[in-house]
């Protein structure tokens, strides 16, 4: 079975509604998909409300996959971070995603670093050169680390999973699906965490144990 917590639709940048989103998911053997489309001051409660509607209505033919109901915090203020996680939580975000301080755009510095020392935020998606002070914070926070099959985010996939490792930060495999054929399947998956320097037990527990531990905070 297969978890991605980060895919976006129509809501922001991505290209599917809702429904085929998850459809097409079903078909790729998801368990859990976490609807996580690009978030700010001007559109969380917006994004939130359309798409727990969407997963109230999807629920009520499809239970073999879980929706998620998310947003990605993306290139807002840093200092802003911990606030808008809680209004995201407060208004009911199952899961935040932070945008982190990927290689191939410019995130403002420090993004990481407020992501990292909020109680609120989830998963920080493709934190690129992440340095181990900031991790530390992370792991007292209870954060996960995405590992992600994204051109160009990918880039520092390595150098994620090395800090992680160092400090035993759970890690998930994740898509940042915008369109139909960002979906992977779980083999495909194995091979993003395997290239990315993953250990087998590493591999297993990013893919079935740790998003399973997500689950358990909704």
């Amino acid at each position: 079975m297969r978890y991605d917590f980060h895919t976006h639709t129509v809501f922001s940048d991505g290209e599917l509604i809702p429904s085929e989103l998850i459809r097409r998911a079903a078909v790729l053997e998801h368990r859990a998909v976490g609807i996580t489309d690009h978030a700010d001051a001007s559109n969380y409660r917006d994004l939130i409300e359309k798409n727990t509607l969407a997963k109230e209505e999807l629920s009520k033919y499809m239970d073999d996959i879980e929706i998620v109901v998310g947003v990605e915090l993306t290139h807002i203020p840093p200092k802003s971070i911990p606030k808008m996680a809680r209004k995201c939580k407060d208004i009911g975000a199952e899961i935040v995603v932070v945008h982190g301080e990927t290689p191939v755009e410019p995130v403002a510095e420090k993004t990481n670093y407020y992501a990292s020392i909020s109680e609120e935020v989830d998963i920080l998606a493709h934190p690129g050169l992440i340095d181990i002070e900031t991790a530390q914070n992370a792991l007292e926070n209870n954060i996960f680390f995405e590992i992600t099959s994204r051109k160009g985010h990918s880039l520092t996939n390595g150098h994620v999973v090395s800090v992680a490792r160092e400090l035993k930060i759970p890690m998930v495999i994740n898509t940042d699906t915008h369109a139909p054929s960002d979906l992977i399947t779980y083999e495909f998956a194995r091979k993003v965490g395997l290239g990315a320097g993953m250990s087998f037990r590493e591999l297993e527990n990013s893919l079935t144990t740790n998003p399973l531990e997500i689950l358990k905070r909704i």
